[in-house]
């Protein structure tokens, strides 16, 4: 009757003590549940052999780690990182009689290494085939109607008849057509050609032989400073390549200078110095000033600074422009005034989409400037590409004015040195 005054044992969580509450005795005995099972202590090998896995106790190193930042329950399973319990895995096993069973080999595989004797392609020759890639595919229609005429076809007069006609609308011209046709047909004959693709192969060395005089590595260095007069119709290009070609002579250790001589297209003049910001290049401009003047001050600065090289941009005009075209040997003679070998070089850029119309183009800036070279842009679009086929062959009267660089797109490394063998290769398809 006095059970009334019977205190109850405080428990851990009240008295602020660590370890388990104790519960009241015959408590769980007489509500029929369990006893529950004593705490291991002590070192792994003092443990009955058959106690659970979850029971036995953890690596002294492991405990430590975990104990840095948790208290640990060994009674309760301890989650540990996946990489760590292969290593938990491995101290139960070793104290449990009868073989350890296998585990899984977490060993890493070695980094294969490249062989030495295996050549690594230089970034030069990356960007070059890149370049080539982008060439074949900028003339792709024109190697699709050639190329495709060898494909499953007999070596007999139908072929020439059509190669002579894709050749024609490829803007190679008649007399280029006539040509290489003929240097064709006498190689066939003499080695006794049966098979279409040795054909093929033949008119592609034909056709690179044939435009092989167009192909003039540029005389970069010849004269300090080397003055070099660009000109073209309008849209060719001109100041595009002006800053494309600027990268590429920098590339080589040259000091460049440029003339802003484009004193009547709206914009032209920042254009170029924006050319110029993004080469790091000086630029030599008046607004609204006489382009001839320009060309001549900008001939005194680059020997002033000891440039290696002066551009001088000049404005777009047609062939038909008289005015305009008086203009152009007005700024050649200034540039003559300032340096008697200048200009050194005089550059036309055409545009490859332009046809047979190069041609008139070629024919009527030479007549007026006497042109040293070509710079054939745009050749990325719908450009045909058989016009330089024309000019190799001196169509139309136009004298064969050396190729000096094609481009094929708008990055400053798209403008490339013209090599015969490889355009031949883009034109007439692998």
């Amino acid at each position: 009757m006095f059970s009334f005054f019977k205190r109850k044992k405080p428990s851990s969580v009240e008295t602020g003590q660590q370890g388990s509450a104790t519960p009241d005795e015959g408590s769980l005995s007489d509500q029929g549940l369990p006893e529950p099972q004593p705490t291991v202590e002590g070192p792994a090998e003092d443990a009955h052999p058959q106690q659970p896995l979850e029971n036995a106790p953890i690596p002294e190193p492991l405990v430590e780690r975990e104990a840095a930042q948790a208290p640990v329950d060994l009674l309760a399973p301890t989650a540990l990182p996946a990489a760590d319990t292969v290593q938990v895995d491995v101290a139960i096993q070793a104290d449990i009689p009868g073989p350890a069973p296998e585990l899984p080999s977490h060993t890493p595989m070695p980094t294969p290494e490249p062989s030495p004797d295996t050549p690594m392609p230089a970034p030069a020759e990356i960007e070059k085939s890149s370049w080539l890639t982008r060439l074949k595919k900028g003339l792709s229609r024109t190697g699709q109607n050639i190329g495709g005429l060898f494909v499953g076809v007999k070596v007999d007069e139908s072929l020439f008849e059509d190669l002579e006609t894709a050749l024609i609308m490829a803007d190679a011209g008649v007399e280029a057509t006539e040509k290489l046709l003929t240097a064709l047909r006498a190689r066939v004959r003499k080695e006794k050609l049966s098979e279409a693709g040795q054909v093929k192969a033949a008119l592609r060395d034909i056709l690179a032989d044939h435009l092989a005089p167009l192909e003039k590595p540029f005389p970069l260095g010849k004269a300090s400073p080397l003055v070099i007069m660009i000109a073209g119709v309008n849209g060719a290009g001109k100041t595009t390549s002006i800053g494309k070609l600027a990268y590429a002579f920098q590339a080589q250790g040259a000091k460049v200078l440029l003339a802003a001589g484009d004193t009547f297209r709206a914009a032209a003049r920042e254009q170029l110095m924006e050319w110029g910001a993004r080469n790091n290049v000086t630029v030599i401009a008046q607004d609204g000033g006489d382009p001839a003047a320009v060309a001549f001050d900008a001939v005194n600065a680059g020997r002033a600074r000891e440039a290696s090289v002066v551009m001088v941009d000049t404005a777009g005009r047609l062939p038909t422009q008289l005015h305009l075209m008086e203009e152009l040997k007005k700024i050649k003679r200034v540039i003559g005034k300032a340096d008697g070998a200048a200009p050194h070089e005089v550059l036309l850029v055409i545009d490859g989409n332009t046809g047979q119309n190069a041609i008139a183009q070629i024919r009527a800036f030479d007549a007026a400037i006497n042109l040293t070279g070509l710079v054939v842009t745009k050749l990325d679009g719908t450009a045909k590409g058989g016009t330089l086929a024309a000019v190799a062959a001196g169509s139309q009267g136009v004298r064969p004015v050396p190729v000096y660089w094609i481009g094929v797109g708008e990055a400053l490394n798209d403008l490339q040195p013209f090599v015969a063998r490889e355009f031949a290769a883009a034109l007439i398809g692998d």
